[in-house]
């Protein structure tokens, strides 16, 4: 799928496993959104809204569970849940792909991959827009620039607001001051150029940290790992701390 492929919003009649086999994914419900690199998948019960984009180019799988027993873990997951996708069981996605398998096999595979799956932290890097007009266009400029340095009292001069009744607003509306707002809006929009690759050093002066250490503090303080370990397999070599 091409970057920005979207899947809108829907619900399905059986449960879901979401799993980017490469590049990354965002899974949006109504109080939740999740990237997925290739080292996590999403469990989506059945019948729970939600939306699909690819926030890079990105090869999607989807597994559709015949059954679930309810010795499975997944049974008990009323909504969204990320997993850690280890190799064997992407070996398993990907060899429940084959249409020839016969209903044994298939029954055989699900159950396997029912057992692997193992719930990671649901980290979230949510930025929930303010309701009033004035911070909802602070917050949407820096959604769309979030490497932008202005302060509140800048934004104000620009929106017609004291920087105080903008720091308010942030609080009351989206929850959350100011600055964290800004800090998880540049995490996320950081979250797809990490999952392809792309150098700490570039991916933390684009979403406007001065230095990387900045940027890996501030990633390991919301997430409570570094981002090396955020997108690590279980088969990746060992990484130096804060790499």
């Amino acid at each position: 799928m091409p970057a920005g492929t979207r899947f809108t919003w829907h619900t399905h009649l059986t449960h879901q496993l979401a799993w980017a086999s490469s590049g990354t994914l965002t899974a949006t419900t109504s109080t939740r959104t999740w990237v997925l690199p290739a080292t996590r998948a999403l469990w989506i019960p059945a019948g729970v809204p939600h939306e699909v984009i690819a926030a890079s180019h990105s090869t999607m799988s989807s597994l559709y569970p015949s059954e679930v027993p309810e010795t499975a873990s997944a049974s008990s997951w009323t909504g969204p849940q990320p997993v850690a996708v280890s190799p064997l069981l992407a070996e398993l996605i990907r060899y429940l792909d084959d249409q020839a398998l016969n209903a044994d096999r298939r029954a055989r595979g699900e159950a396997l991959v029912l057992d692997l799956l193992e719930p990671v932290a649901a980290t979230t890097l949510d930025t929930p827009l303010p309701t009033d007009p004035r911070a909802r266009k602070v917050a949407q400029a820096l959604l769309d620039d979030p490497a932008c340095q202005h302060s509140l009292d800048a934004w104000g001069r620009r929106v017609g607001a004291s920087g105080r009744t903008l720091a308010r607003l942030f609080l009351s509306d989206a929850g959350m001051t100011f600055g964290r707002w800004r800090t998880l809006a540049r995490l996320h929009a950081a979250l797809p150029a990490l999952a392809d690759g792309e150098p700490l050093s570039r991916v933390s002066q684009a979403v406007g940290y001065e230095t990387v250490s900045a940027f890996v503090a501030a990633f390991r303080r919301e997430t409570g790992v570094t981002p090396g370990a955020y997108f690590r397999t279980r088969r990746s070599p060992t990484v130096p701390d804060g790499v």
